[in-house]
């Protein structure tokens, strides 16, 4: 997928995170989380898939990637709020 597109997908899948799990990060922390979950959901689809999947599956995994990685944060340092 195109470098800019996964900027995209990353911005998407942290903000849908931030929504999905209502925490009170920050919005640079919901890009950031979801800029990581788009890379890891990227390895894990590109792999399973042998290719570009396509921007919506990209942005679920990305999503689903964003809110793990919301919950394994939440779980370590607790949750605020």
């Amino acid at each position: 997928m195109n470098f800019l597109v996964w900027i995209v997908v990353g911005i998407l899948a942290g903000w849908l995170a931030g929504v999905i799990t209502r925490t009170d990060r920050s919005i640079w922390g919901d890009l950031l989380l979801g800029l990581i979950g788009a890379l890891i959901a990227g390895l894990v689809t590109d792999g399973l898939v042998g290719g570009d999947a396509g921007f919506w599956s990209s942005l679920v995994a990305a999503t689903i990637a964003a809110v793990v990685l919301v919950l394994i944060k939440n779980a370590i340092m607790g949750r605020r709020g």
